[in-house]
């Protein structure tokens, strides 16, 4: 056994009674752990990350965001997590704000963050209501959200659905989701094109393996998918990974994809989190973090797609500032926790064979000279010819350029630099939509439960939802520790007549 290292210090959650406690992250056996001893409950040692020299990897990336120029709240530091939100001493901006239409659903899944069905009430923000959601988002400061999810429950179980996204465009969100299980999609053709035509921009499609034993949903889900085929949707698979159910099939729902490129844009891998009564024998078989899931994809694609390939989320920092420098305008800024969440791209070839976009260009390099462009723009001291944006942009070209593997004819390597020219010197953003249609984003975002609960990651948190009573709540505060979820639902409870059906699974 080697020696414990004590990494850092935040605070955690007892798991037993949900307490704020000092908290130490450790390496251990190659491993990362989370420890806090609670009054009552004693030592309580979980499992943070199963591999120590990837979370250091990973912890090269930290960059700690500035948060909002308007908090709804204004507290001490010492009340996270407790008085949400955003408040004051949050570090992130919003990139993604959910909103739950209702917590009525057609399915009943254990592993649910939501279930109107146990909670005996329904919880419904009017029509109204949302609208003042949508615009509370857009008045975010400096940057207004660009993203919005709309989720449940089950949010086709509403008759004003299209209206709602609808309305959400209007309001000038530039990506528009819907977190679905896609029961009512796969029956409804003329919904799924309504909703493409109210200019949903992703469906977020539950789903949890390729065969009926690992998801009983498959058949309504390949439905799903031709029905958004006919309209052109994109679709993101959001599968829920849990080890020792599904966790075998993580390489056949990537091949899924991409058999299904030209509607999947995306795989969004959720390892499970515990938010219900789990047991710690239920954790300790069960759990997956961000490197068993990433070990698993290397192991099921046959090595095409490398762990070492997948980055952390704040990576993508230096575009924003570049994009900033160059259009003197505050950008959304990718300021997650480093440990939240990895992601990467590959590209389907004509053959069906798949290309990792680290194979195409040095990923490093690449973020090496955006941040050099970033700094020689903003760099005020610099001779103003230099300073020439356009000049600049194009000095920054031969420098990605040179950050392309392979021959300078090479078909995608070439695609790719001209796509970066066509986007950043002519602000054409069309070769980006085409070059996208062949790729496939594959990430993962681990949500925490009291387990693995760190507060440091809630401050970081850039995905928050968003309530009735115009607050941002922090995903996992609003689904695990002080639970948010159960108070706004409760506060905003309508008595339940009559259950719903639940859905009859082809």
């Amino acid at each position: 056994m080697s020696a414990t290292k004590v990494l850092k210090t935040t605070k955690g959650l007892c798991p037993k009674c949900g307490a704020v406690l000092p908290a130490e992250i450790i390496e251990e056996d190659n491993q990362i752990w989370i420890v806090r001893t609670c009054p009552e409950h004693g030592v309580q040692k979980s499992l943070y990350w199963s591999d120590a020299e990837m979370y250091k990897q990973f912890d090269a990336y930290d960059t700690v965001g500035k948060g909002v120029l308007n908090p709804q709240v204004h507290v001490s530091e010492d009340k996270c997590p407790h008085a949400c939100g955003l408040c004051n001493n949050h570090q992130s901006g919003t990139l993604l704000a959910n909103i739950d239409l209702t917590n009525r659903c057609n399915l009943n899944c254990e592993f649910c963050f939501a279930n109107a069905r146990a909670c005996g009430y329904i919880y419904e923000p009017t029509y109204d209501e949302i609208i003042e959601i949508l615009k509370m988002l857009r008045s975010q400061k400096p940057c207004a959200v660009p993203a919005v999810q709309f989720s449940g429950g089950e949010p086709t179980m509403r008759d004003d659905l299209v209206k709602i996204v609808q309305a959400a465009h209007d309001l000038g969100f530039k990506q528009i989701q819907l977190a679905t299980n896609g029961i009512k999609l796969s029956r409804d053709k003329q919904l799924v094109a309504d909703l493409k035509n109210a200019r949903l921009s992703t469906i977020y499609l539950h789903f949890d393996g390729v065969t009926k034993d690992t998801n009983p949903l498959i058949n309504i889900s390949r439905r799903v998918i031709d029905n958004c085929r006919e309209v052109k949707q994109g679709v993101v698979l959001v599968p829920t990974i849990i080890n020792g159910k599904n966790d075998h099939q993580i390489g056949d729902i990537i091949r899924f994809a991409k058999e299904n490129v030209d509607v999947v844009r995306g795989i969004n891998f959720q390892p499970v989190a515990f938010t219900g009564a789990a047991s710690e024998d239920d954790v300790a078989k069960e759990r997956v973090t961000i490197p068993d899931l990433t070990k698993r994809i290397e192991e099921q694609t046959g090595g095409v797609l490398l762990q070492k390939y997948f980055y952390p989320v704040p990576c993508v920092l230096p575009i924003s500032h570049l994009v900033e420098a160059y259009t003197g305008k505050p950008q959304i800024e990718f300021t997650s926790h480093q440990h939240c969440g990895a992601a990467t791209y590959v590209f389907i070839n004509e053959d069906g064979t798949m290309t990792p976009v680290n194979k195409m260009i040095d990923v490093d390099k690449f973020f090496e000279v955006v941040n050099h462009m970033a700094n020689k723009l903003d760099d005020t001291n610099a001779d103003k010819k230099i300073l020439n944006k356009y000049v600049a942009l194009v000095e920054g070209l031969k420098g990605f350029r040179k950050s392309l593997k392979g021959a300078s004819d090479d078909t995608y390597s070439s695609k790719f630099w001209k796509m970066l020219y066509q986007a950043l010197v002519k602000q054409d953003f069309q070769a980006l939509k085409e070059f996208h249609w062949n790729a496939l984003f594959i990430g993962t975002m681990h949500f925490m439960d009291n387990y693995n609960y760190d507060v440091s990651r809630v401050k970081r948190c850039c995905i928050h939802y968003a309530t009735p009573d115009l607050k941002l709540i922090p995903f996992c505060t609003y689904n695990s520790g002080h639970v948010f979820r159960e108070e706004v639902w409760k506060k905003h409870a309508k008595p339940m007549e009559k259950q719903d059906e639940l859905a009859e699974l082809d």
